[in-house]
């Protein structure tokens, strides 16, 4: 009886381990694909360094600087501090500082208060109410948008002189709200249109009035873009200066802009002071950006893409 040979493994040719040692081109597609996300992932963190950089180290070198003297200023414009130097801030304020920045604060939350006020119920009209001429009106409103402030500056010197609130803060505050209603508005009423009408419904059948389910209903449901119109506001009416310079001639009426420009040309090379004043400046509205950015950012971008 023969025993049969067992059976032996072929060697693979050539050809097969060729093609088994090159990639498929589904894998090195995928390959591709990886490396271009990963480099384009760095450009954008580069960027965004970048970037971060380009606006945080100005604001850091006006901190600093504030803390310095003129022979650190121009001996180390770049370095920091050799100590804090907290007076610097107490003659900033000394020359006028407090006086502008509680002037502006007063300007501020007014402008602020009546600016959204008024653009709610103005959006809350056109968006709920059956107002005659509404599209016309709307159109009339955007049409403000286009006119510049400063083209206004002869005729509203002499509507402020009539009105006797020239030189006056109702001079800043009225003006603030007017410019700013225009584009308030079309911002709440963006909001306001992706608001079911069921919600009014409801509210009339639990017995509000038109004005009861404004401040009680539909106001608290655009608190988001109410926080971002706010915020708008503060911005301009904080650093707005044309206004200011043109129709506030009294200096204990100054606001910020204004007064640290009056408080240069009275300071001449007292850099770090000045310094110190712009500082004092700007850190209320980047507190309020940090407090309030969440919802900033939510009402901006739900009202764009309404």
């Amino acid at each position: 009886m023969t025993s049969s040979s067992p059976l032996r493994m072929q060697p693979a040719s050539p050809v097969a381990r060729t093609s088994l040692a090159q990639p498929t081109p589904s894998t090195s597609t995928g390959t591709m694909r990886r490396v271009t996300l990963g480099v384009a992932r760095s450009a954008v963190w580069l960027g965004l360094a970048l970037l971060a950089i380009a606006v945080l180290y100005p604001l850091l070198w006006m901190v600093f600087s504030s803390f310095k003297d003129n022979s650190e200023v121009f001996a180390s414009p770049w370095g920091l501090p050799g100590e804090l130097r907290w007076g610097n801030f107490a003659k900033a304020g000394d020359a006028g500082v407090v006086r502008y920045f509680v002037n502006s604060i007063l300007v501020t939350t007014a402008s602020i208060l009546t600016t959204v006020l008024f653009s709610a119920w103005a959006a809350y009209g056109l968006v709920r109410l059956r107002v005659p001429f509404a599209g016309t009106m709307l159109g009339l409103l955007l049409g403000g948008l286009m006119l510049a402030p400063t083209v206004a500056l002869i005729p509203l010197f002499g509507l402020l002189q009539d009105l006797r609130i020239y030189d006056s803060y109702w001079a800043l505050i009225v003006l603030y709200t007017a410019f700013r209603i225009p584009f308030t508005t079309f911002l709440i009423r963006a909001y306001m249109t992706d608001i079911p009408g069921e919600v009014d419904e409801a509210a009339k059948l639990d017995g509000c009035t038109p004005t009861q389910a404004f401040w009680q209903v539909i106001l608290p449901m655009c608190r988001p873009i109410l926080v971002s119109a706010a915020l708008l506001q503060a911005l301009f009416a904080w650093n707005e200066f044309v206004f200011a310079l043109v129709f506030i001639s009294t200096g204990d009426l100054k606001t910020l802009p204004v007064g640290l420009m009056d408080m240069q040309s009275r300071l001449l090379t007292d850099w770090p002071v000045q310094f110190a004043g712009l500082t004092m400046a700007a850190l209320p509205m980047i507190v309020l950006f940090l407090i309030g950015q969440r919802q900033f950012l939510r009402g901006l971008t739900d009202g764009i893409g309404k």
